[in-house]
C-alpha cells in the first residue's frame, strides 16, 4: 500500500459514518485522477465502520498511546501464561480490566457517544480484548470495518490453574492402623472422584452454553453485517440515479436551447417568405 493510499484510508475512517460514503466517493475518483487505478480499488472497497469499529477507530486517533499500551498488555500476558506464572497471570488481567475500562471511556468520548446501548459497549470491550490477543486485530486498529471477538481459543484459550505449594508430605507413625487408614484414603477418592464428576458436567454445561452463545452471536452479526451491505449498495444506487438525473437534466435544458433558437429561426424564416410574397404582388 502507498503513503497516499494510506492517508486516503485513515482520513477516510477518521470521519463520521454518516459521511463515510461521501468522502469515499470523493476520494475514489481523485485517486483515478491522479492515474492511482490500485488505489480507486482498494478505497473503493472500503467498507463503512459499524459503530463499534468506529468507537475504536476514534479511540486509537484520539490516544496514540493505545495501540502500544495494547502490545505491552499482550507480551506481558503472553510472557506469565507460557511460564505457568499465576501470579503473573491473574496481575496482568487485573492491568487488563483497568486499561480496557480507560481505553472504552476515552473511544465513546472521542466518538461523542454520551449514552451507549450494552450491546455498543459489549462490542466495543470484545474488540479491544480481540486487539490484545490478536496481532492481526491490533494493526487494523484505527480501520476497522466492524467489530471483532476474541473466540476465547488459542495463546490465551486455556488458563493454566497455578495453586499454592503442595505441602510437604509428612512421615507416616511408626505404627499405623493400616485399616484406618485404607478406609480413609478410600473415603478421599471416593470425594474427589465425586467432585470431579460434577465439575466435568458443569465443565460440558458451561462449553455448551459457550457454543450456543457464540452461534448465536455469529448469526446476529452476519445478518447485521448483510444489512449494511444492503445499506452501503442502496447508497451506491442512490448516487449513480442522482448522477444520472444531473446528466439528464443538463441534457434536457441543452435541448429545450436547441428548440427555443429553431423557434425563432422559424420565426424568421415564415417573416421573410411573407415579406418577399408583399413584394412580388405590389411588383405585379
Amino acid at each position: 500500500m502507498t503513503g497516499g493510499q494510506a492517508e486516503d484510508l485513515d482520513r477516510l475512517y477518521g470521519v463520521d459514518p454518516a459521511e463515510f460514503t461521501e468522502l469515499r466517493t470523493q476520494l475514489v475518483a481523485a485517486a483515478k485522477k491522479r492515474g492511482d487505478t490500485k488505489g480507486a480499488k482498494v478505497i473503493g472497497a472500503a467498507r463503512r465502520p459499524t459503530a463499534a469499529a468506529w468507537v475504536v477507530n476514534a479511540l486509537v486517533r484520539a490516544d496514540p498511546t493505545a495501540r502500544d499500551r495494547l502490545g505491552e498488555l499482550s507480551s506481558r500476558l503472553r510472557a506469565a501464561h507460557a511460564a505457568m506464572d499465576g501470579n503473573g497471570i491473574r496481575e496482568a488481567s487485573a492491568a487488563q480490566r483497568r486499561l480496557l475500562e480507560e481505553l472504552v471511556r476515552t473511544g465513546f468520548a472521542a466518538a461523542g457517544v454520551a449514552h451507549p446501548t450494552a450491546a455498543l459497549r459489549d462490542d466495543v470491550v470484545g474488540t479491544l480484548q480481540a486487539a490484545v490477543a490478536d496481532a492481526d486485530v491490533a494493526a487494523r486498529l484505527g480501520r476497522l470495518e466492524k467489530a471483532e471477538r476474541w473466540s476465547g481459543f488459542g495463546e490465551f484459550g486455556t488458563v493454566t490453574a497455578v495453586g499454592p505449594t503442595p505441602a510437604r508430605t509428612q512421615k507416616a507413625p511408626k505404627n499405623p492402623d493400616r485399616g484406618a487408614e485404607v478406609a480413609e484414603a478410600k473415603e478421599r477418592r471416593s470425594r474427589a472422584a465425586a467432585e470431579l464428576e460434577a465439575a466435568e458436567s458443569a465443565r460440558d454445561a458451561a462449553v455448551e452454553e459457550v457454543s450456543q452463545r457464540t452461534a448465536t452471536l455469529a448469526t446476529a452479526r452476519r445478518r447485521y453485517e448483510k444489512l449494511l451491505e444492503s445499506l452501503d449498495a442502496a447508497e451506491q444506487a442512490l448516487e449513480a440515479a442522482d448522477e444520472a438525473l444531473e446528466s439528464a437534466t443538463r441534457t434536457a435544458a441543452d435541448v429545450a436551447e436547441r428548440v427555443t433558437a429553431a423557434a425563432t429561426a422559424l420565426d424568421g424564416a415564415e417573416a421573410d417568405c411573407q415579406r418577399l410574397a408583399a413584394s412580388t404582388d405590389n411588383s405585379s
